[in-house]
């Protein structure tokens, strides 16, 4: 049973200052007689009417207590409620190398990248996800989990010298590819961010996207780096990190060939704010799959509570007027 308007039930206080007023009532009530001695009335019994006495008024509650719960509209309600969620495979290959430090983001493009993917995780309650790191090898940091602590906290450990410097963009393709062509879900995804240009590796971008496209799986590829120059950390003769304007090239032909052939997207950010909506304009294209029914009849359901009532008043009267009559 529910209530359509729970609040009226707060009425019930009422009863405390009803009960009150009757107990100090009662105290004043009982007439007084003086005798000599009541030693004649030691072994009267008690009339079972005196146990009767305050019936009247516990019914009298009662019917408030009913007017009261009819004022709050009890109901019931027959429903159903049939839901099949589909989870979503979901890879993460993130480019860590050293370019990924150039201060064309805020405060670089690694730390712009895994702000954006640790908040990304954490929205997707439903779905597997993992984490693949590349540079110039490729590793994967967290296989498929629906741990979204596990994840976040991951990513925000990364770091730039996890990995031989360098950019193989293939290989993280494919190791990833590797963690989710194997899961449950129909959906399947990767996305792959870099901020530069296959180098080195031992299996090509294009040769990647062919083994991702059969297997179903879409790669949505984010190049990452303003238009332009941007400052690129370099080290000097004195093994010290200096930051030098350098041209920003990414290869947008390659990863605009492997979202292509995955049935994927393309994205070109060029700053953090883009990058915000590069993610979640992913996160509506790959939104989990979920069908739900839903069956609901509700009723109101006070009659018997106004008939409990009416019949708990004619009670209260027929005592009134015959075991507890008064006589003046």
């Amino acid at each position: 049973m529910q209530f359509a308007h729970p609040q009226y039930l707060w009425l019930f206080l009422l009863f405390i200052p009803l009960i009150t007023w009757y107990i100090l009532r009662q105290r004043k009530s009982y007439p007084s007689l003086r005798v000599s001695t009541i030693s004649p009335y030691m072994r009267t019994y008690r009339s079972f009417k005196e146990y009767l006495v305050h019936v009247p008024y516990i019914l009298r509650l009662c019917v408030i207590a009913c007017v009261i719960i009819i004022l709050a509209r009890p109901q019931t309600r027959d429903s159903w409620r049939t839901s099949s969620t589909e989870g979503t495979d979901i890879m993460l290959a993130l480019d860590i190398s050293s370019s990924m430090l150039a201060r064309d983001f805020n405060p670089n493009r690694l730390e712009a990248a895994k702000q954006v993917a640790a908040k990304f995780v954490s929205g997707r309650e439903s779905d597997n996800m993992g984490v693949v790191i590349f540079a110039g090898e490729s590793f994967t940091a967290v296989p498929m989990t629906t741990d979204r602590s596990l994840l976040a906290n991951y990513i925000s450990e990364i770091k730039m010298d996890m990995l031989e410097d360098g950019t193989a963009i293939g290989d993280g393709l494919a190791t990833a590819i590797n963690r989710i062509k194997d899961g449950k879900a129909k959906s399947k995804s990767i996305i792959l961010l870099t901020d530069g240009s296959n180098n080195t590796g031992n299996v090509a971008p294009i040769t990647a996207a062919e083994i991702a496209k059969k297997y179903g799986i879409r790669v949505y590829t984010i190049g990452v780096g303003k238009n332009g120059n941007a400052p690129f950390p370099q080290q000097n003769i004195f093994g010290q990190i200096e930051y030098t304007m350098m041209p920003v090239v990414i290869d947008e032909n390659t990863l605009k060939t492997i979202a292509s052939i995955t049935g994927g997207k393309y994205f070109r950010a060029t700053g953090n704010n883009v990058l915000s909506e590069v993610f979640s304009e992913i996160d509506q294209l790959e939104k989990t799959i979920m069908d739900v029914k839903h069956f609901s009849h509700t009723e109101d359901n006070y009659m018997p509570w106004a008939w409990l009532a009416l019949l708990l008043f004619a009670i209260e009267l027929i005592i009134k007027n015959t075991l507890l009559r008064s006589i003046p």
